[in-house]
């Protein structure tokens, strides 16, 4: 079934509109073919604000592509096209891919129990528990073990305690994905490194090295190959007319809810669009999309301090941002930054409105208005966003056609919505 889909997804991707075939850079040296925002018919009006942002925000690096191309690439103060950065979390998407090819090439298979590859006694947990805990586990970040303790980055056996059973609690913790390394060593004979050499460099242009510090195996790699990594998933795992990771079942479960426990999460990668979403280190579901203002569809790999891939399918859009922490809090999945990120974005890119978007836009209505309990829209909304005269965010929500709004003061409101991609504006009162 998950084939048919996909087969289905990608005869609609090719007939619609904002589709082209795909361009891919060169293997070795730095020739990447451009193409201008004007020649996109993009508001170029639009980029100094954008580009202000990502420079205000500390960033490094930040990149865009369009069907391959590079439409922007900016650097900050010393930071060049061949300087180096981490990848934080964001490199858990990338051990994600890895596990694929491992499986693919039949080295692994990620309903096995973990303890296969990582010995008994990994953990603290009885053989029994420790039995139950699968690489898909580790993956989809349900192994059930503690993740309360301060150290979740701990790996010793004695930090790996038992708190519920895997698959019934999902939570960030970086202890059991690192294992993740190990289970790849004695999986496939190989390091990281060599497998990403062997796997990816030689046939992507991939290069970068995991580096192990503090209990973390973290990637660094120059922000091209960021944007590598992202056209190469934006094109299901094939790099130009050369496939890489040819498992379109597991591709599809990598890039798609993996568990019912955080809809925004797939193997190791985060995902816009769901009805609700958790965060690290919270037990708690968060209504509407992980980020209200990106294209639905968008999967990403996302680390501290703002270490940014997204992936966009129907737009054919690959967005990266390297750079330091860009708000005064710390936090390990900067999705409100990226939220950000396309706030700045969207603008630029204004001219994706086809004439079928336009008559959408057009033809949505919000009634009765001036309202005083229920607005009503015709037309069912993939997100919305209600924000008051001060710009203030009141109401988010996912998947509405009317909307209850008696908790909101009398005044003038902006609703920003979509429907299939399409970005929706329009002004509406409360009058009481």
């Amino acid at each position: 079934m998950k084939k048919v889909l996909l087969i289905l997804a990608a005869l609609y991707l090719s007939i619609a509109s904002f589709s082209q075939e795909l361009y891919f850079p060169p293997t070795i040296g730095s020739n990447w073919e451009t193409t201008s925002p004007a020649e996109l018919g993009w508001c170029e009006d639009e980029i100094p604000a954008l580009l202000q942002f990502i420079d205000e925000s500390d960033s490094k690096a930040f990149i865009v592509l369009k069907d391959g191309k590079i439409v922007i690439e900016h650097y900050v103060g010393t930071f060049t096209q061949d300087s180096l950065w981490y990848w934080a979390s964001a490199g858990k998407s990338l051990t994600a891919f890895l596990i694929g090819l491992a499986q693919q090439n039949g080295d692994l298979n990620i309903n096995d129990a973990s303890n296969i590859y990582l010995g008994d006694g990994w953990s603290s947990l009885t053989p029994e528990q420790e039995n139950a805990i699968t690489v898909r586990n580790h993956l989809t970040m349900t192994t059930g073990l503690d993740d309360t303790d301060e150290n979740f980055d701990c790996l010793d056996p004695e930090c790996l305690t038992y708190l519920e059973d895997p698959g019934q609690r999902w939570a960030y913790h970086n202890g059991p994905y690192t294992l993740l390394d190990s289970v790849m060593y004695y999986a496939t004979g190989q390091n990281l490194n060599a497998y990403v050499f062997n796997n990816l460099s030689l046939s992507t242009g991939i290069f970068g090295s995991f580096i192990f510090s503090n209990n973390n195996n973290v990637f660094f790699s120059k922000a091209r190959a960021m944007a590598r990594f992202g056209l190469l998933t934006l094109n299901q795992g094939t790099w130009a007319n050369t496939p890489i990771l040819t498992d379109e079942d597991y591709f599809y479960d990598m890039t798609h809810t993996s568990q019912d426990l955080n809809k925004a999460y797939g193997y190791l990668w985060w995902l816009n669009g769901s009805a609700d979403y958790m965060l690290p280190g919270i037990q708690f579901q968060f209504p509407g999309p992980l980020m209200v203002d990106a294209p639905m569809d968008v999967f990403a790999a996302m680390g501290k301090n703002g270490q940014i891939i997204n992936v966009s399918p129907s737009q054919n859009l690959v967005v990266v941002r390297m750079g330091n922490e860009p708000t005064n809090e710390v936090f390990f999945v900067p999705n409100v930054y990226n939220n950000q990120i396309w706030q700045y974005l969207n603008p630029v890119i204004c001219s994706t409105s086809s004439t079928n978007e336009v008559a959408i836009e057009n033809s949505f209505e919000i009634y009765p208005n001036p309202t005083s309990d229920i607005i009503r829209f015709g037309q069912l909304l993939d997100s919305l966003s209600i924000y008051d005269a001060t710009g203030t965010l009141v109401v988010q929500a996912t998947r509405a056609s009317e909307l209850d709004i008696t908790g909101l003061a009398s005044g003038i409101y902006i609703l920003n919505g979509k429907i299939n991609g399409t970005v929706i504006s329009k002004r509406f009162t409360i009058s009481r």
